[in-house]
């Protein structure tokens, strides 16, 4: 059976049907393009306006005071090279506990099947319906008086790295992405003499390269763009995240300025989505066909 489309072959063929198919086209990419790429160049071009031409209106479209200096204001003045030094450090430690922790929970769910393991996965799940905001309170509560070891994480890494350890999504996308490796290829590994950790080490983690991808890209991002949490958890301003410090010293700083400032903020995010946008739409379906 042939496809169906909006426009049968037939009518495309002709000159009409094709100036109209190519015309629709180009309006919705235009559309498209315009409400996706419009709020990230109004950002990066208020960021080289003046102060009074940011907060004008009507807005101008080009800027008609070119100011680059903005943007090494906003470095120096927000001290963004340490703020930046500070998300690099709480999202690469979270990815490092999210890959260590999450895998392991995944595989054994997936390939060694404990006891009650449908029942662990189904109240893992049942989590991703709790909006984030009820959790905020209980954890911040266990946070601030860990029980058994009664520490105090405030101000610490590990308010950041803890409660990001049991991703419930990434535990399930892993799970899929395991379920659909050939049950046969890691018989012959057993068969071999290879333990369940080795059958890990060297079988199922190099061809799990895709949805591994995937799982980094959402544990950084999630750490990166975060607000509520570290601003609670980290009051001292020299332990903050990018987006909690720029928040803390933008009273007193120019508009302009605080926009190139929240321009730089959004750059490494922006450069992970464009250099892994591959990697995250192959990662996803990966483990969508078994075989």
């Amino acid at each position: 059976m042939s496809t169906r489309t909006l426009i049968s072959p037939a009518q495309l063929s002709r000159p009409r049907g094709k100036r109209l198919y190519w015309v629709t086209f180009a309006a919705v990419v235009a559309v498209f393009t315009l409400v996706f790429l419009g709020p990230l160049y109004w950002l990066v071009s208020s960021g080289f306006k003046d102060a009074q031409e940011v907060i004008q209106t009507p807005p101008t479209l080009v800027p008609g005071s070119f100011e680059p200096e903005n943007y090494s204001r906003a470095w120096e003045v927000m001290d963004l090279a340490s703020l930046l030094f500070n998300t690099l450090y709480y999202a690469f430690g979270a990815l490092a506990f999210q890959l260590v922790f999450d895998v392991a929970a995944a595989y054994s769910l997936s390939k060694l099947r404990p006891v009650l393991g449908k029942a662990i996965l189904g109240m893992m799940l049942a989590t991703l319906m709790i909006p984030a905001t009820v959790l905020v309170v209980p954890q911040y509560l266990t946070v601030l008086d860990v029980p058994i070891i009664e520490r105090n994480l405030l101000n610490s890494p590990w308010a950041i790295w803890l409660p990001s350890v049991t991703n419930a999504f990434n535990i399930f996308l892993l799970k899929r992405f395991f379920d659909s490796i050939p049950k046969e290829l890691l018989d012959a590994a057993s068969m071999d003499g290879a333990r369940p950790m080795r059958i890990l080490w060297s079988i199922v983690l190099p061809i799990s390269r895709p949805i591994l991808g995937v799982v980094s890209i959402f544990a950084v991002v999630g750490v990166w763009k975060d607000f509520l949490w570290p601003m609670l958890t980290l009051p001292d301003p020299t332990k903050q995240t990018l987006n909690v410090g720029i928040y803390s010293l933008s009273n007193g700083v120019p508009v302009n300025v605080l926009i190139a400032a929240l321009t730089i903020a959004s750059i490494p995010t922006l450069l992970i989505f464009l250099v892994f946008q591959r990697n995250i739409m192959s990662g996803l379906t990966a483990g969508g066909l078994k075989g």
